[in-house]
Order: C-alpha cells, then structure tokens, then sequence
C-alpha cells in the first residue's frame, strides 16, 4: 500500500503548467525565453472591471458569500445566456466556481461512476481526461480529423456511444487548436446526441467570445433545445474580459445537477473570492466594446503566425476559427537531427530542443492527445510573435 492515494496516481501534472514553469525557471536563470505555453491574454483587466473589484473591498464585501455564488451574479449569468445564446436559465440552475476548471471537475465528480465512459474529441484540453480518470471515470478518446480542422464527426461520435456513455465534453472554439464549430458542424453532433437519451453533454464554451472572420459561434442547447436538460453549459471571463488571474467560472444546466455540484463545492473550496464574483458581476453587466478591439489584435496576430509558421521548414499550419491558439504540424521534422546531436523522435522532443536551442516554449501535441503537433499561445505582444517565429524558422532551418 503506497502512501498516495490510488485515485491520484491515474492522473498526471498539467502539461501546459509544467512547461510554462521550465520557461520561467530559465527566464529566472537570466535566459532569454519567449513563453508562449500559456493561454492567457496579454490585455489587462479592463478599468471598470478593476473599479468593481475596488468599490467591492471599499464597501466590505469581504466576507464568505453563498458557496456557489452571489445573487447577483448568479443573475448577470441568467441575462448572459439569454442575451447571447437565446437560453433561459432560472437562478437556481446556475453555480458559479474557481475558474472553469472548479466547474468541470465539481460536475465530472458529482455524476460519474467507476466504468462510467466520458467521450473527448482529441485533440484536448489537458484537464479533460484526467479530471475523469480521478472521478473514476473512463475517457474515450475520439481523434477529429485534421483535414476537417480536427472537429469531431458525426460519424466518429456515434460509433463512440456506448451504453455506459454518461458524457460528450465539447470545446468550441477549441482549446488547442482554435477549431470552432459552425450552426451546420454543431447541428450534425446534436442530431446523434438526440438519439441517445442517456448522453450528456459537458460543453466549456471558454472562448465563446474570442472567433475571427464573422465566425457565429454556437453552443449545443442554443442549436438543439432538446438537448436542453441534459446539457451543462460552462463559460467564464478568464479569456474575454482578461481576467485568468480572478478564478470565475460558471455554468447553468439541471437544477439537480447544479444542487449536487453545489453540494462537492460545500466541501472543497466554498465560495470564490467575493471580490472577483463583484468584478464579474460589472464584466458580465458592463460595456462589452473592448472584446472586438481586442479580438481586431488577436486576428492580426493569427494571420501572422500562421504565415510564418508555413514559411518554417518542416511545419504545416492550419488558419483557425478562434481562441488564440495554433496547432502546427511538424510531422516533417521527426527523424531529423537538433544542433545538440538529438534525433526528434516525437513532438516532445521537438518542443523540448526548440526551447533548448531558440528559447521558445510551446506545449508538445502529445499532451493534447494528438501527436505530431504542437501549441503556440499567440495571447502575446505581436514583436514578441514575430520575433519567436523567427526564432522557430531558424530552429527548423537548422535541423539535419
């Protein structure tokens, strides 16, 4: 009998944080590194949101609130999804968390069973798989297509389901890839989901307000209201309002599965931080006309990473949809010789020489579930961009 617990030896650290935390070990060592690991906006908070935050601490909202959130922005929520996604919530179908990641892993534990099966389009968020293996779950792996963005078919879901299928998580626009899902894409999933009672579906709509090219996003109960009683709607403003740092998340979905996620939640961390549910509340409720003069930014810087990471020797990089992220291919450099005398055997290794010799970090495709790719992070100053892509050019120039 070892000392730590069985559940915790089937998962494994986060990936993305691991790298990120090497960058900063050797930007700490004096290293010139450009970190692109990490998926956070490079905008600050905007001013009223920080206002909010300063009014709640001067008026002394300090103290613990109900545990899975405040009135009041449990209602800026209910007028969130009606307002943008045409979906009606009452307050009491709603919890609000630590960040997205307390949503998803309060959810997964509340419902799942040992041999329960949890379907995840590869490729993933990192967290999705292992949140489920520690509820005892088990993840079923469906790889999407890359010729179709890496979006998950059909097809592919339907010979997926199983009797003992509990959930679909979906992620659009896609956390690696930026792959979003059109009304049509999305409407082919919820017309199989339809069919199988039983499945619910678990969908982190994160980027929701981050999509370029007159992209309409879509989420699965707005496509398909049938689906509406068993489907967990979870977003939160990390990414569009440039608040990684204030941990909300929130979702609405069955009320009886909101009161058993709120039950997980007395009895871990309770409340999130008063000040940040108060900051969220004007996030939600305030003027929204910083998203498109961010997202012009982000689009700009899209266009140029995905021209210079083609211009590499070796990589191969689709244009996405949204999220600030690209999933480039460097299936044409396995097998090639790094400037330290290593053959790149994987996309681990290449990532890892990449950082070694250029100082650029990036997240190997295999912590994503699909090998050979990689992430880059374009959440970050364009010169910076520009000049890390040189530096990736260079690396892949100098390959043998």
């Amino acid at each position: 009998m070892g000392f730590i617990s069985d559940a915790l030896n089937r998962i494994q650290p986060s990936a993305t944080i691991a790298i990120s935390g090497r960058a900063l070990a050797m930007q700490a060592e004096g290293k010139n590194v450009i970190g692109l690991a990490a998926g956070e906006p490079d905008f600050e908070t905007p001013r009223n949101i920080k206002d909010a935050a300063i009014k709640a601490i001067n008026d002394g909202k300090t103290r613990y609130t109900a545990v899975d959130g405040i009135p009041q922005l449990k209602q800026a929520i209910v007028d969130k999804f009606k307002r943008e996604n045409g979906l009606t919530y009452k307050t009491s179908q709603v919890s609000v968390g630590t960040g997205g990641k307390q949503i998803l892993f309060n959810a997964l534990l509340a419902t799942v069973n040992p041999g329960d099966e949890v379907i995840i389009p590869a490729p993933y968020w990192v967290s999705y798989p292992d949140i489920v293996l520690l509820a005892g779950g088990k993840p079923v792996i469906v790889q999407g297509d890359p010729a179709k963005g890496f979006k998950l078919q059909a097809a592919a879901l339907e010979k997926a389901i199983t009797p003992k299928t509990k959930w679909l998580i979906m992620n659009s626009p896609s956390n690696p890839t930026g792959a979003a899902y059109s009304h049509a894409e999305m409407k082919a999933l919820t017309d199989v989901l339809v069919k199988h009672e039983h499945v619910h579906v678990l969908t982190d709509d994160m980027y929701e307000h981050l999509t370029y090219d007159d992209f309409k996003f879509v989420t699965p109960a707005q496509v398909e209201p049938k689906l509406y009683d068993r489907t967990l709607t979870m977003n939160g403003v990390s990414k569009a309002y440039c608040m990684t740092g204030w941990r909300i998340g929130y979702a609405a979905g069955p009320e009886n599965l909101i009161k058993a996620m709120g039950k997980l939640q007395s009895q871990s961390t309770s409340n999130p931080s008063s000040i940040s549910q108060w900051a969220a509340v004007e996030a939600l409720n305030g003027p929204q006309d910083f998203i498109p003069d961010n997202n012009k930014v982000f689009k700009e810087r899209r266009d140029l990473v995905v021209s210079m990471l083609n211009q590499a020797k070796g990589l191969t990089c689709q244009t996405p949809e949204g999220a600030f992220y690209v999933y480039p291919s460097c299936h044409g450099l396995i097998g090639k010789t790094a400037p330290s005398g290593k053959v790149i055997a994987n996309d681990e290794d290449f990532v890892s020489e990449l950082l070694a010799a250029e100082g650029v970090a990036a997240v190997h495709g295999a912590a994503f579930g699909t090998s050979p790719y990689f992430r880059i992070s374009y959440a970050t100053a364009t010169t910076i961009l520009e000049d890390a892509c040189q530096r990736i050019q260079r690396f892949c120039g100098n390959l043998k």
